[in-house]
């Protein structure tokens, strides 16, 4: 079994719209993985405590560094290949920190065996760090970019 360049996108294109996460075509030596991630790990940023009370004066102490933190989300490598941070060499960058970003909005590309793939945003909010470099290899599950969530 072979499949062609347009089989393998019309394969691609069929898998994105359907709830299957994972494709594994394996035949004699012929060998496809198609894998699609959905999922986005949440990070903490702080933990939250409760106030003190002082036993002698009886007063409420609330130390301001101790405010709830917004939950941050890492915005993860799809698969693995060489992440573009702009759509162009001479274009801007998708994002930068401190920029907002929607929910399915694209925020780089991963080449992977001349094919590329967008990544696209799974939470609202704003860009607080880019953990990248362009053209930078990256892994499957790699967090490529940080993101206070908004609410």
């Amino acid at each position: 079994m072979s499949l062609d360049f347009s089989e393998i996108r019309q394969l691609m294109a069929e898998l994105e719209q359907s709830s299957l996460r994972e494709l594994r075509i394996d035949d004699g030596d012929f060998h496809l993985h198609l894998s699609k991630n959905e999922q986005l790990a949440a990070m903490s940023t702080g933990l939250t405590s409760e106030p003190t009370v002082d036993p002698v004066s009886d007063e409420v102490k609330v130390n301001p560094m101790d405010k709830p933190a917004k939950p941050t989300s890492a915005i993860k490598a799809p698969l693995v290949g060489t992440v573009y941070l702009k759509a162009k060499p001479d274009a801007a960058a998708f994002k930068q920190v401190g920029d907002h970003v929607a929910v399915g909005e694209q925020v780089a590309i991963i080449e992977a065996m001349k094919l590329m793939t967008p990544v696209k945003s799974e939470v609202s909010g704003v860009i607080t760090e880019i953990l990248v470099e362009e053209e930078e290899v990256v892994d499957f599950d790699k967090p490529l970019f940080l993101v206070t969530e908004e609410g």
